[in-house]
């Protein structure tokens, strides 16, 4: 778990690593909210578009040699990204970067599903999602606060440099993998190709992967806008005070740790349910024009977010079998950034267009579509 927990804030740290400085960026260049936000969209998109590619591949080398090429890659990538001439070279290695760090995430939830004992994967899978989270708010910590000393190339250096650091430990601390069996180009069993029609074949699973698709969208569109919001009037907050809306992430952190036992006694789909009704509650908050409703609603938002993303992920481990468990993780992964990378740049749109409002609006339908979407889960003979 020191491990993954590493893996985890190096992944996240890095992906993320602009989203605290996306209105120094937008100053920088002279952009818009929807321009600087591709230097994100593409990272999540570049993610989306090779999980299935590491998954197949961690089929054949193992999980463990997956992450840390990944991992490896994606370190150096972030060291490059502070010398970008320009915006579309630096979104250009952004996608780069996360098309490398996409071999974490695709396999992490397989990996864990092999060591650990079924009955603990919902909370270890948590406590993993927990360390996740930690990532994403130290790195937007980071970058916003030496930002707003330096300028963002100084603060997306520093996220780098932390990055570094956790790869460092991941690669310490990570014990040698007992529960993976390589699959071979010989093997009798389904080829990638038909591993991945069988885990878009299930309508429970399909449920899932919309619960990553629509509410992953809604959240980074809350995160990469409310600096926005919150840098003009009436706040006029600094770019430190902004990164520090961010600790809000401690609340997925703990969220994502303990939602595992509440599943347990309650089961599945209504606490999914319970949290996103949740999560529209803390975006309407989001409406108020008051710093501390504000922080108030963020809080409320992130800690039934991670919630929801613990619940829906470890579910899709539950439900997938042992043969589709990578690709069903991996389309899961897809479906998650795919949201971040489309359901957050359009955000944008609504944001530059017809301000603050449109976007909460925006975010509360999303929400709603994952609700509906998660009626799946219930189909007769369905197993949950």
């Amino acid at each position: 778990m020191i491990a993954m927990t590493a893996a985890g804030i190096a992944t996240f740290a890095q992906l993320y690593a602009v989203q605290a400085v996306l209105p120094g960026l937008a100053a920088s260049f002279d952009a818009s909210a929807a321009s600087v936000a591709l230097s994100v969209s593409f990272a999540t998109a570049g993610l989306a578009g090779f999980v299935l590619a590491w998954s197949g591949i961690s089929d054949r080398f193992g999980r463990l040699r997956v992450m840390t090429v990944a991992l490896t890659v994606s370190t150096v990538l972030g060291l490059i990204a502070p010398f970008a001439p320009d915006l579309w070279v630096l979104i250009g290695l952004r996608a780069l970067q996360g098309a490398a760090l996409g071999g974490v995430p695709a396999v992490a939830m397989a990996y864990l599903a092999e060591e650990i004992d079924p009955a603990h994967l919902g909370r270890v899978a948590g406590i993993y999602i927990a360390g996740n989270t930690v990532g994403g708010m130290s790195g937007r910590l980071v970058a916003g606060a030496v930002a707003d000393v330096g300028g963002w190339r100084w603060g997306v250096a520093a996220d780098s440099l932390l990055g570094l650091v956790a790869l460092v430990v991941y690669l310490v601390a990570v014990p040698r993998a007992v529960g993976f069996t390589p699959r071979s180009k010989s093997t009798a069993e389904p080829g990638l190709a038909r591993r991945i029609l069988t885990g878009v074949a299930d309508p429970g699973l399909i449920a899932l992967y919309c619960q990553a698709l629509f509410l992953m969208g809604a959240f980074v569109t809350v995160y990469n806008y409310l600096g926005f919001r919150v840098t003009g009037a009436p706040f006029h907050l600094s770019q430190t005070l902004v990164a520090f809306l961010f600790v809000a992430y401690l609340a997925g952190t703990f969220s994502s740790a303990v939602v595992g036992r509440v599943t347990e006694r309650l089961g599945r789909h209504p606490v999914l349910l319970a949290c996103v009704g949740a999560m529209v509650i803390g975006a309407c908050a989001l409406l108020v024009p008051s710093l501390v409703a504000i922080v108030g609603g963020l809080v409320v938002f992130t800690f039934f977010f991670f919630a929801a993303h613990a619940t829906a992920s470890a579910w899709v481990g539950h439900r997938a079998s042992a043969a589709t468990r990578a690709q069903a993780a991996a389309l899961y992964t897809l479906a998650y950034y795919l949201g971040s990378s489309l359901f957050g740049w359009l955000g944008g749109l609504f944001y530059d267009h017809f301000g603050w409002r449109a976007v909460v609006l925006y975010v509360a339908s999303l929400c709603a579509a994952a609700a509906v979407a998660g009626l799946g889960l219930r189909v007769r003979g369905v197993r949950s």
